[in-house]
């Protein structure tokens, strides 16, 4: 028979393992319900691929669109460049009333800018997967694809893929790969061919495919002539609202941006506050800005409605300024994040003509303050609660 001191050792082992059961019941859910999130970062990204869709459908017949009217417009019957044969070959040609010519011409320049940005991104992925000894960076497709519906038609491939090199390696690979940048990686590459590379990028051959021959977009010729030319433009507000204008490959149709934010709102992938505070930012200083007793130039008369559907407005706000890495992360420091964008984008339009668009440098702006709108909503938040506790 054990001893006392055997006795009292093999209780106490007893006891402990009775309680380590009972606490690992008490850390681990035994019974219904459990919660569970189907939310992961690869299915966001899918979701925004999906969001847009409807972007990279104009892609491909807005560019085609453009460029067939212009070769109608200059009496050309052959697309120049490889591209003539290619659609002569297929017996397609360059009717302006046909729907698949416009498609497959717009393909035939747009796939290969997407392409090139896919390549470049997949291997600066590849190369930064390989230093860190880690897998390849998830959002990579979904970068590259945003980054080319950025770019103008007429881009060379080669400052395509520069864009997209910088992108990659100085907007987001430096800082540590996916989630950790504070700017948007596809603003951060088209800022860079903005600024080396300027007229390539907004003049008024950027726009259009056909040699010598100009096509302004709207913001460019409202900037020249003033905002009453707005009645007399070739197609108007509902046209400009389809996005059958010139412009960068995806950017030019609102509707199609709203489709795509439609669905992002709908899988919760997207932040309301921020898409809302960025309309109602421009729509408040677009009121500011008209009801002046002297107004500075042309975009200071301007409707709200115009600068909703001229440039890249809707898809900045619906695809770049949400962007949950270099956005704000409070409620309230959204709601602040938007306006200040929606407002900066009207400045910056009112006051640099010469840059009318104003959409890339506002989301970048907004990206920098965002740490520390947030920094001052937490303040903010902890003041109050003091004072409510007395």
């Amino acid at each position: 028979m054990p001893g006392p001191a055997t006795l009292a050792r093999r209780m106490g082992l007893a006891l402990a393992g009775a309680r380590g059961r009972v606490d690992d019941r008490l850390a681990v859910t035994q019974s219904a319900p459990h919660l569970r999130d189907a939310f992961s970062v690869a299915r966001a990204l899918r979701c925004i691929v999906i969001a847009l869709l409807p972007c990279l459908f104009m892609a491909f017949y807005n560019t085609g669109h453009q460029a067939n009217v212009n070769l109608a417009i200059a009496g050309l019957e052959t697309a120049p460049g490889w591209r003539g044969p290619v659609l002569d070959g297929l017996g397609i040609g360059t009717n302006v009333t046909d729907f698949w010519a416009a498609v497959v011409h717009g393909g035939l320049y747009f796939l290969p800018v997407l392409a090139v940005t896919l390549l470049v991104a997949g291997l600066w992925g590849q190369v930064f997967a390989r230093l860190r000894n880690r897998p390849v960076g998830e959002g990579l497709l979904v970068i590259a694809l945003i980054f080319a519906l950025l770019l103008p038609p007429s881009i060379p491939l080669w400052q395509a893929a520069l864009g997209m090199s910088f992108a990659i390696v100085f907007g987001r690979e430096i800082f540590g790969g996916l989630g950790k940048n504070f700017l948007n990686p596809a603003l951060t590459g088209l800022a860079f061919l903005y600024v080396t590379y300027p007229r390539e990028m907004v003049s008024e051959t950027a726009w259009v495919v056909v040699d010598a021959f100009t096509a302004p977009t709207y913001l460019q010729v409202t900037a020249r002539q003033g905002p009453e030319i707005v009645a007399w433009l070739p197609t108007g507000w509902l046209q400009s609202l389809v996005g059958l204008v010139p412009g960068p490959f995806g950017t030019t149709s609102t509707l199609a941006c709203l489709a795509g934010a439609g669905l992002l709102l709908w899988w919760r992938v997207a932040s309301a506050r921020v898409m809302a505070g960025v309309l109602f930012g421009m729509i408040a200083a677009t009121l500011l800005f008209k009801y002046l007793d002297e107004p500075i130039n042309a975009f200071a008369t301007l409707s709200w409605h115009w600068h909703l559907t001229l440039g890249g407005f809707a898809f900045g706000a619906v695809f770049l300024a949400t962007d949950p890495a270099s956005a704000a992360m409070t409620n309230t420091g959204r709601w602040v994040y938007g306006l200040f964008i929606g407002a900066a984008i009207v400045l910056i339009r009112v006051a640099n003509p010469t840059h009318p668009d104003g959409v890339m440098f506002a989301i970048l702006l907004g990206n920098i303050f965002a740490p520390l709108i947030d920094h001052l909503v937490v303040r903010a938040n902890i003041r109050r609660r003091a004072r409510r506790g007395g």
